[in-house]
C-alpha cells in the first residue's frame, strides 16, 4: 500500500516537505558560551583596570580637581601639579604621527591589495607584518641615534619657509640663518612623530588592506565593464567601499601613538610647559612623565601619576571605542548584491 503511494507520489512531481531542525546542538551551544564569557572577561578587566587606576588616583584627584587638567607643572609634593602641558604634548606627536602614518598606510594598502603581483603581494604583507613585531625600544634607538641627524635638514626648512605658522616656529632662530644652532631642532615632537608614524602605520595598514580586499568582485567587473581604468576602479569602488576601514584604521593608529612610551621617551627632551612648535627642542607626553618619574615617586607622587594614567587610559578608550562605531555603521563588510 505504502509503495503505491510513494509511486502515486512519484508520478505527480510532488513529495513530503523535509522537516527542518532548527535547535541549536551541543557544539553551537558550547561555542556561544565561550564566546560569551570571552566578550565579559575582556569587559570585565577593562572595567578592572579603570576602577584600579581610579581607586590609586584617587588621593591626587581630591586635591587638585578640575586644576589637574589645567596645570602645567609637575611638582606633586608641593601639590602643585597637572597635565596640560604633557596632554598636550602627545595630542600633537600623535597627530604628526597619524598626519605621516595614513597616507603612507592607505597607499601601500591599495598598491598591496590592487597593483601588487600575487607573488610580490605575499611578500609585501609578511613585511608589513614584521615591521609591526619589531620593539618599540629598537624604534626609539633608531629615531635616537640616526634619523634625528638626518632629520635637522628638513626641520631647518620647514621653519625658514613655514615659521609664519605657529606650528614651524622655532624660537631663537632667524629665517634663513645659516649660524643656527642645529641642537634647537633635535628631541622634537616632529622626530618623536616620525618615529611613532612609522611604528603605527603598519597596524593602520592591515586594516585598510583586509577591508580594501573585502570589496565586492561584482561591483569591481562593473566598473570596468563600463569602461573605468584601474584607478577610476579604485576611486568608484574600493574606496568609497573602505571609508569605514581607513578611518577605524587611522583611529586605531591613532590609539596607538596616544599610548606610545619608550620610543617617545627616548627621543624627547622632557619640559613641562605648553609647548605647542613642533619643530623646537623639548616635548613630553603622558606616557614618558610616568616612565620618568616612576621610580622615584612618593606616595602622594605616585597618586599623581595613577590619576595621569587615567586621563591617558579614558583618552584612549575614548579613541577605540569612536573607531569601532565608524567601522560599524560602514559599508566595509557587506556583501555584494552583484
Amino acid at each position: 500500500m505504502e509503495s503505491a503511494e510513494e509511486e502515486e507520489s512519484g508520478r505527480s512531481g510532488r513529495s513530503e516537505p523535509r522537516r527542518l531542525y532548527t535547535g541549536r546542538g551541543v557544539g553551537d551551544r558550547i561555542l556561544r558560551v565561550q564566546l560569551t564569557a570571552t566578550g565579559v572577561a575582556v569587559l570585565a578587566v577593562m572595567a578592572a583596570v579603570g576602577l584600579f587606576l581610579l581607586l590609586r588616583a584617587g588621593q591626587a584627584l581630591r586635591v587638585r580637581g578640575w586644576a589637574f587638567l589645567t596645570t602645567a607643572e609637575w611638582q606633586p609634593d608641593v601639590h602643585r601639579f597637572g597635565i596640560a602641558a604633557v596632554l598636550t604634548g602627545t595630542l600633537l606627536i600623535a597627530a604628526v604621527a597619524v598626519a605621516l602614518s595614513v597616507p603612507l598606510a592607505l597607499g601601500t594598502a591599495l598598491f598591496i591589495s590592487e597593483v601588487a603581483p600575487r607573488r610580490l603581494r605575499r611578500t609585501l604583507v609578511t613585511m608589513v607584518d614584521l615591521m609591526a613585531a619589531v620593539p618599540s625600544v629598537v624604534y626609539g634607538l633608531w629615531g635616537l641615534f640616526f634619523l634625528q641627524q638626518h632629520v635637522i635638514g628638513l626641520s631647518r626648512w620647514l621653519s625658514d619657509w613655514f615659521g609664519w605658522i605657529p606650528l614651524f616656529t622655532v624660537d631663537g632662530t632667524r629665517s634663513g640663518d645659516p649660524l643656527a644652532s642645529d641642537s634647537v631642532y633635535t628631541a622634537s615632537t616632529f622626530v618623536a612623530g616620525i618615529v611613532v608614524a612609522l611604528m603605527v602605520a603598519p597596524i593602520q595598514c592591515s586594516v585598510m588592506r583586509e577591508v580594501f580586499a573585502q570589496a565586492p568582485a561584482g561591483e569591481r567587473e562593473g566598473a570596468y565593464a563600463l569602461g573605468a581604468t584601474r584607478w577610476g576602479m579604485i576611486r568608484a569602488v574600493v574606496l568609497p567601499y573602505g571609508k569605514g576601514g581607513v578611518i577605524g584604521g587611522t583611529m586605531l593608529g591613532l590609539g596607538r601613538a596616544l599610548g606610545e612610551t619608550i620610543a617617545v621617551y627616548l627621543i624627547i627632551s622632557p619640559v613641562f610647559v605648553i609647548q605647542p612648535h613642533i619643530l623646537q627642542t623639548g616635548s613630553n607626553s603622558v606616557s614618558s612623565l610616568i616612565a620618568l618619574h616612576y621610580g622615584d615617586a612618593s606616595t602622594f607622587g605616585m597618586s599623581a601619576l595613577m590619576a595621569a594614567g587615567l586621563a591617558l587610559f579614558l583618552l584612549t578608550l575614548a579613541v577605540n571605542f569612536t573607531a569601532s562605531s565608524i567601522v560599524a555603521r560602514s559599508r566595509s563588510g557587506a556583501q555584494s548584491e552583484a
